[in-house]
């Protein structure tokens, strides 16, 4: 069988026979790949803890007429230790796995864009303290995470101009379906009233304006965690299961 190597974020597994996994990953030049990993589930697998969801690895694969096979396994960044010792950045990081896995849909399709947000979201949610000194919370990571990553799949939000005819300032309505904030003359049935600053907030959320983002009140950044919610349920057509668990 033809073999070849990519580096990759494990996303899920899921048990195939009495032995084997079936291991989706997130790879950097293959995009979405599902694949075999033989005996995993024994108790003296060779495998360890190399191909648990969470973990950054370095992968050799054998290519297979429906599952490709998983022949080596190297750890790059064992994200899983860090992330299972803390509940909330566990629960935030399997949203951000979820996320990867549904938005990209087509497997063995490039999506290196996609991967390299993962990894670094997955790198700042392990990281305790940012450059400035300062904590990052766990929902801010993710919600940073979630604008990017739906940003790269070309569902851009808009939050310093009007979604419908692209008049700039702070608006104070907030649609899903219209593709973000909304002037008052354009405002349609369902939108939902924003608080001032909490634009700026998902602005700089989307940016990684940390900075900004550290000067929000809880206020703001509950309503943004919400507007972020609710925009990723509309894009996705359904919400994310591991959301629920999210503590914001």
């Amino acid at each position: 069988m033809p073999v070849y190597c990519d580096e990759a974020v494990v996303l899920r597994t899921q048990k195939l026979g009495e032995a084997d996994r079936i291991i989706t990953l997130l790879t950097r030049r293959h995009g979405r790949v599902r694949a075999v990993a033989r005996g995993a589930r024994r108790t003296t697998s060779r495998w360890g803890s190399r191909l648990e969801p969470f973990t950054h690895v370095d992968l050799q694969l054998a290519q297979g007429r429906t599952l490709d096979v998983v022949t080596q396994a190297v750890t790059l960044d064992p994200f899983s230790i860090s992330l299972r010792a803390d509940y909330d950045r566990y629960t935030a990081g399997t949203a951000m796995l979820e996320t990867a896995e549904r938005l990209v849909v087509e497997e063995k399709e490039p999506a290196v864009q996609q991967f390299l947000l993962l990894v670094g979201g997955l790198r700042a949610m392990t990281g305790a303290v940012a450059a400035t000194g300062e904590t990052r919370r766990p929902e801010q990571v993710l919600d940073s995470y979630l604008l990017r990553s739906l940003s790269v799949a070309g569902y851009a939000p808009s939050f310093d101009a009007c979604a419908r005819c692209g008049e700039t300032g702070e608006h104070r309505w907030f649609s899903p379906a219209a593709g973000g904030m909304l002037c008052g003359r354009c405002r349609v049935p369902g939108s939902a009233t924003v608080s001032a600053g909490t634009p700026q907030l998902l602005g700089a959320l989307l940016a990684g304006d940390w900075p900004e983002v550290a000067r929000a009140e809880d206020r703001q950044r509950r309503e943004a965690g919400g507007m972020v919610s609710a925009y990723l349920a509309w894009h996705l057509e359904r919400g994310l299961r591991s959301l629920a668990h999210v503590e914001r």
